[in-house]
């Protein structure tokens, strides 16, 4: 087992559920009815969490 120079915190699996969460908060944005301030923002916060979905996937686990 070799012993990885990343931060604990950095791993794929944490960052990967962040980043799901992330998305599925931008789809709930986007779904609600109420606040438009959240509809306005809510595809930066998906494209966001796409993001860095992609770019933490590439992380060591």
């Amino acid at each position: 087992m070799s012993t990885s120079s990343w931060p604990r915190w950095a791993r794929r699996g944490r960052m990967e559920m962040l980043a799901c969460i992330v998305i599925a908060t931008g789809f709930l944005m986007m779904l609600q009815p109420f606040a438009m301030v959240l509809y306005t923002w809510s595809f930066l916060t998906t494209l966001i969490g796409t993001v860095m979905f992609m770019v933490v996937s590439k992380f060591p686990e």
